[in-house]
């Protein structure tokens, strides 16, 4: 009787002894997910592959259309999802997006990260080429050509987006700016042709290039987003300034935060899909 007793008490010791062992492991392993969750917020962030691929869902996509605060919506999807590489495990919406910002925001690092996203996000008002308000058939295709192979200069990766001119005419299509902003650059460079190069309001810069031709525009101009910078050209890929026909006529889009003195490029391809709907009219 008294053996029978003590192997009972051995074996419920051994039945704790198991579940603390399981809810200690169970405790730490969260401590530890959660760590390497927190650690995605670092002083990199910015120029990581993840983060400057800037993907999302088509729920994420439609649910920023409709965001007071697409920059800050985005931030937080991205690193609650490792930047595309885990699922996002909420519902795509104000709520979510309210409670997560409470949690990150006690985090070192989340301003920056934050507005850094607002930058990119924020100021966008209209696609870069107009719609005809005419019955000139004059559209437009993109893809995400983000790092594809491009060889002038040297073997490099695609840092944009290109608008491809369904009629392959120069000067035909009217560019506008996506956003507000100063005009920074405008003029010639070897790889990109006429360009022109505007820091919007949060900061960012967005790069038009490939132009025909230019509107009334000097450096140094404020500009108001759906304003004409210029037209659609096939210039550049030459250290002759004026050179064209080396491509088909399209627009390069290219989007970049500056930090100190490193410039970051991000995928414009998402932000070009959030604005493909909101196009001013022009008769061209």
């Amino acid at each position: 009787m008294h053996g029978h007793r003590t192997a009972h008490r051995t074996a419920v010791r051994y039945v704790l002894y198991c579940m603390f062992l399981c809810l200690f492991l169970a405790v730490n392993l969260h401590i530890l997910t959660s760590r390497s969750r927190y650690s995605r917020l670092n002083e990199t962030i910015l120029a990581s592959e993840g983060y400057r691929r800037q993907r999302m869902d088509s729920g994420m996509l439609e649910h920023i259309r409709e965001s007071e605060d697409p920059g800050r919506d985005l931030g937080l999807y991205w690193l609650e999802n490792n930047f595309g590489q885990e699922d996002f495990r909420y519902p795509c919406s104000r709520e979510t997006f309210s409670g997560l910002e409470k949690i990150w925001s006690e985090k070192q690092g989340w301003e920056m990260y934050r507005d850094a996203c607002r930058a990119v996000w924020n100021d966008l008002r209209y696609f870069p080429i107009p719609e005809p308000s005419n019955d000139v058939r004059a559209e437009v295709t993109f893809e995400d050509s983000w790092m594809f192979e491009r060889n002038y200069g040297g073997k490099r990766g695609h840092e944009g987006t290109d608008l491809m001119a369904s009629t392959n005419e120069r000067g035909l299509y009217p560019v506008v700016s996506m956003t507000d902003g100063v005009i920074l650059h405008k003029g010639w460079l070897e790889k990109g042709g006429y360009r022109v190069g505007i820091t919007a309001p949060g900061g960012a810069y967005f790069y038009y290039a490939h132009l025909d031709s230019y509107s009334d525009i000097e450096e140094g101009d404020s500009v108001k987003a759906g304003d004409l910078l210029g037209f659609m050209g096939d210039t550049g890929y030459s250290r002759v300034e004026g050179t064209t026909g080396n491509f088909p006529v399209h627009l390069h889009l290219g989007i970049y935060l500056v930090e100190g003195d490193q410039e970051i490029s991000v995928n414009p391809y998402y932000p070009l899909r959030y604005v493909e709907d909101r196009r001013v009219k022009c008769a061209y």
